[in-house]
């Protein structure tokens, strides 16, 4: 597959999307954005937000990386991607919704599994970046421990889903726009082969399967 199977996208999307909506790109999204959702998804080619939720451009601020995972709070170091990408999204754009999704055959969080069971995988960057889910794994396996093969990894990609939602909450700037009513946190997990959403009801403490 050459590189013209992007150019040709770009020609279908100016001619299905850009001259029958012109005025969205030229008039609207010109002036600036503002999203109302703020979505933290895997950067997997398969789980496309936009594609999945449908939404029209300038509806979601996208952050994407390995394994929808947003990190803890630090100060040390000097890149920290995700962690600015949530603070424009909160502090600059003023997104209404943080919405976390985790979704099925996640390659990260099979790698951070297979880590924690003492195998290899991943690389350099990868290995350092998913042991930072390490503890989905042990809350997977601390709720059942009979938990094995492919129902481990679902109930471990569930568990990031929660983490990175608990991980959100170590940054001040984050709830203060909860306390003050103006942000809501949500975690979702995507099983895109099934057609299936479920979405973590704290109420419950469960993913419920949306309807």
């Amino acid at each position: 597959m050459s590189i013209d199977t992007l150019l040709d996208g770009f020609r279908k999307f100016r001619k299905i999307y850009y001259e029958q909506e012109n005025s969205l790109y030229r008039d609207q999204l010109n002036h600036g954005q503002s999203p109302r959702f703020a979505v933290i998804a895997c950067s997997d080619s398969r789980v496309d937000p936009a594609i999945v939720l449908q939404s029209e451009p300038g509806d979601i601020f996208s952050i994407r990386n390995v394994a929808a995972l947003v990190p803890p709070y630090e100060e040390i170091g000097n890149y920290h991607g995700t962690s600015a990408a949530l603070e424009f999204a909160v502090c600059g754009l003023g997104v209404e919704h943080i919405v976390i999704i985790g979704h099925a055959q996640c390659g990260g969080v099979a790698a951070m599994v297979t880590n924690q069971e003492g195998g290899q995988a991943g690389g350099q960057f990868i290995t350092a970046w998913t042991n930072l889910l390490r503890e989905a794994h042990q809350r997977a396996t601390r709720i059942n421990p009979e938990l094995e093969g492919t129902a481990l990894l679902r109930a471990a990609e569930r568990q990031a889903v929660l983490l990175s939602l608990e991980n959100l909450t170590t940054f001040d700037f984050i709830n203060d726009a909860v306390t003050a009513g103006s942000l809501s946190l949500h975690g979702w997990y995507l099983n895109i082969f099934d057609g299936a959403l479920e979405t973590w009801n704290p109420a419950t403490g469960t993913f419920e399967r949306t309807t």
